[in-house]
């Protein structure tokens, strides 16, 4: 036997398992915008940033939440971007934050969330898993934005 026993929980649980119809029941209950682009993926905006939402594993019981602030910054800020997303790693839990620098050059901060439901779960810890993932990641944004002067008022797309 190894360190974790997987023959323990699941579905005989009476959990319900993770779903992505389970996720847009979650997000029509709370009334959340939402919609389904044209690959397929689950998404929705919160303060103009974007945020996916996915439902991936062997056993599609992992649930990752992904957004990217809206806001580009030049190449020239990559050692303070990593900078302060490290100096947020150390003082918080949530999310994961990280750069990617898109084709054209442009460099945009990414957020992160992920939970393994592997034994199900319940419609109250989905609900509060998503609360989770997209209130870090806009507090992740504010932090940022008062490190990096954003190009957008606060009320403008």
């Amino acid at each position: 036997m190894g360190i974790f026993d997987k023959s323990s929980g699941g579905p005989e649980l009476g959990l319900p398992k993770l779903s992505r119809d389970r996720l847009e029941e979650v997000m029509t209950k709370r009334d959340w915008t939402y919609s389904i682009d044209r690959d397929g993926d689950l998404t929705g905006n919160w303060d103009y940033n974007t945020f996916y939402f996915f439902v991936t594993g062997n056993d599609k019981e992992i649930l990752q939440v992904q957004s990217r602030w809206r806001q580009d910054l030049p190449l020239e800020l990559r050692g303070e971007v990593l900078l302060a997303i490290n100096e947020w790693h150390q003082t918080r839990l949530w999310p994961k934050g990280y750069i990617h620098v898109d084709d054209a050059g442009r460099m945009w901060v990414h957020a992160e969330h992920v939970v393994d439901w592997e034994h199900g779960v319940t419609t109250d810890q989905l609900t509060l898993t998503l609360n989770c993932a997209i209130s870090t990641s806009l507090q992740l944004f504010e932090y940022l934005s008062e490190r990096f002067a954003p190009s957008f008022s606060p009320q403008e797309p």
